[in-house]
């Protein structure tokens, strides 16, 4: 008999296709899927849980599947899955560490251009008939007719890990940009300009890129302080976990023009994003999409496949969860 696991993500046909030639798949992406399992009692023969960071896995559902074995988390974020609680059950915990890095590293880069040039907004001026008035230097419209280049400018990174990393590369390499970051203590063998304080990476920077992990220790790590050290003409990119950001000072430093503009591939709370963030024309918002791209997915399942394998097998996993 197939091991039974629980589908708490969007996953594309094929990858679902060569999971079910092993496993019985029971795709639950949705509350209303979650609690007709329950009701159906389907939960209680669930082996394994496929999910991400945002989707999460909370205590109440680990304590609904009594046979559950192992959670695996597509990316290499924990944030929403409640780690503790599957240990203390003896359940095991892996995740992708670096299978995104490339997608969401070029997915940043995407995001800092298209909120910097005004993509979207003049995008959508165009498509209203606007043509001539989308950048008339007399027409303000809550957004600048003049939208800066990045070339030569300078880019502050929260958190050099491997996606950090990379977006450092691209945009030296790409664009001839500087780079300095903020890291909890300096990065061994980096030539970049560390900052021991991120208010200091603010105040020297242009563009503010974060890329360091969630949770408790980075909650609101962004908020008025930092914001206002950005300035009004720093944008601020966020491709990591909307609790660093101080959502609420976010919206207040847009309105007020206290920064030039945000783009945001995550969202605190998401996947409700307060309307009056959308509201706003020097914003621009992606659905958590830095990490899905066709190689990103086939090397997801390719290790999620990997580790259910050895897990169902007896033999060592291939990413646990430290």
């Amino acid at each position: 008999m197939k091991p039974e696991i629980l589908i708490g993500i969007d996953l594309p046909p094929a990858s679902m296709h060569r999971l079910a030639e092993t496993y019985t798949l029971h795709p639950a992406g949705t509350a209303q899927d979650l609690e007709r399992l329950r009701a159906e009692g389907g939960l209680r023969t669930i082996r394994a849980v496929l999910t991400s960071g945002s989707v999460g896995l909370s205590a109440n559902l680990v304590d609904a599947m009594p046979n559950l074995e192992i959670i695996c988390v597509s990316g290499s974020s924990c944030e929403n899955i409640d780690v503790g609680t599957a240990r203390r059950r003896g359940i095991a915990v892996v995740n992708g560490p670096g299978i995104d890095d490339v997608s969401v590293a070029d997915h940043g880069m995407a995001l800092l251009l298209a909120v910097t040039r005004g993509i979207a907004d003049t995008d959508r001026a165009v498509r209203r008939g606007d043509w001539s008035q989308s950048h008339r230097l007399d027409q303000w419209d809550g957004v600048r007719a003049l939208r800066p280049t990045i070339t030569g400018k300078r880019l502050g990174i929260l958190g050099l890990g491997q996606i950090g990393q990379q977006i450092a590369q691209r945009a030296a390499a790409g664009f001839g940009m500087s780079i300095a970051y903020h890291n909890r203590k300096p990065k061994k063998g980096s030539f970049y300009r560390f900052h021991d304080r991120l208010i200091g990476l603010a105040q020297n920077c242009d563009f503010l890129v974060i890329s360091c992990p969630g949770g408790a220790e980075t909650r609101h790590l962004v908020g008025p302080a930092v914001l206002g050290a950005l300035g009004n003409e720093g944008y601020l990119v966020n491709v990591s976990a909307g609790s660093i950001v101080d959502t609420a000072a976010l919206i207040d430093a847009l309105k007020e023009r206290r920064i030039a503009g945000a783009a945001l591939d995550v969202i605190e709370g998401e996947p409700h994003v307060p309307a009056e963030l959308l509201a706003l024309p020097n914003v621009i918002v992606t659905p958590r999409m830095g990490g899905r791209s066709p190689e990103t997915f086939r090397a997801s399942t390719d290790l999620i496949r990997a580790n259910l394998d050895a897990h169902f097998a007896g033999r060592p996993l291939l990413t646990p969860v430290a």
